[in-house]
């Protein structure tokens, strides 16, 4: 499975970003997609998942209430929508995929950047 991401971008704080993750060569419901970023100087951390069927989510309590993941599985794309964005916000936000049976990410995207100004 390849997974592009692309949407990231410069934006003031309190604006709203658009993240998008197109997946291919692969069943593209058969995995839960995340989303992680990882800040300069930080290690990468979890943001959302949502299952393979878009059932259900989850987010980090960082990021709950402003942003919101979704999926179209008739496109092979998941997405970020991001609210109410925060300069703690900036960092490469990566995509992932997750075999639904399994715990570990077994592909991920390239990561885009989201530079959030004050």
């Amino acid at each position: 499975v390849q997974l592009q991401a692309s949407g990231g971008g410069l934006v003031q704080a309190g604006g709203s970003l658009r993240l998008s993750c197109a997946a291919s060569g692969g069943t593209f419901n058969n995995y839960n997609m995340g989303w992680f970023r990882q800040a300069p100087g930080k290690e990468r951390e979890f943001v959302s998942i949502i299952t393979w069927g878009g059932g259900s989510t989850r987010y980090a309590a960082s990021v709950k209430g402003r942003f919101t993941i979704s999926r179209d599985n008739a496109k092979n794309t998941v997405y970020l929508q991001m609210n109410s964005l925060k300069p703690e916000d900036t960092a490469v936000y990566y995509c992932a995929a997750q075999y639904r049976y399994r715990s570990d990410y077994a592909f991920w995207g390239q990561g885009t950047l989201v530079t959030v100004s004050s």
